[in-house]
């Protein structure tokens, strides 16, 4: 019952966090576009220099602008490998991000059961000796646990669930940048 309220109290946290994400999340299409000719022309001249700064005023949510902020550097110094390792890093970051909500949407769902499972082993003595109040106290941990297990399954996996297509859609934007930028290096 510890774990399964630690795992509550981290869903819970886990919910502020998304709602926190949510509500500086950016997404704007047109801009990055904007940007992404700027950086297509400055390559196309070989202007290394304009490219880096066209890359540094990109303004989307936190994960791709400190992609672009971060690959400004390499671009600049015509580290085309090092842009690409980078993009990998940001798609572990993110698979990495998802995997907290992930577990817990698997681990208290097992932990509810195990909850539930545990008590009915004294509920079912106290029902044999008729003492219907150690059955009824059992029952109520019983059920208690997983109704805890299933809300903290619940909200782990809608959130899992919002920050996987979030994340799709910034390593689109990602993929994106680097197909602009890999279009120079020849790749």
């Amino acid at each position: 019952m510890i774990l399964l309220t630690l795992l509550v109290f981290v869903s819970l946290i886990q919910l502020g966090e998304f709602l926190s994400e949510y509500s500086k999340r950016g997404r704007d299409r047109n801009s990055l576009e904007v940007s992404c000719k700027k950086i297509r022309q400055s390559l196309h001249n070989s202007a290394f220099s304009e490219a880096s700064k066209a890359l540094l005023n990109i303004k989307q949510n936190y994960l791709v602008t400190t992609f672009a902020k971060e690959s400004a550097q390499y671009l600049e110094e015509q580290n085309f490998p090092a842009i690409g390792k980078l993009s990998e890093e940001y798609e572990i970051k993110m698979a990495k991000r998802l995997e907290h909500t992930k577990i817990i949407s698997t681990v208290s769902p097992m932990l509810g059961l195990m909850g539930t499972l545990i008590p009915l082993g004294p509920a079912l003595i106290g029902l044999s000796q008729g003492d219907l109040e150690t059955l009824a106290q059992n029952l109520m941990i019983a059920f208690a646990t997983t109704v805890v297990g299933l809300f903290s399954a619940g909200i782990a996996y809608v959130l899992s669930q919002v920050r996987r297509r979030w994340y799709w859609e910034d390593m689109s934007d990602i993929d994106y940048i680097l197909d602009i930028i890999e279009e120079k290096s020849g790749n």
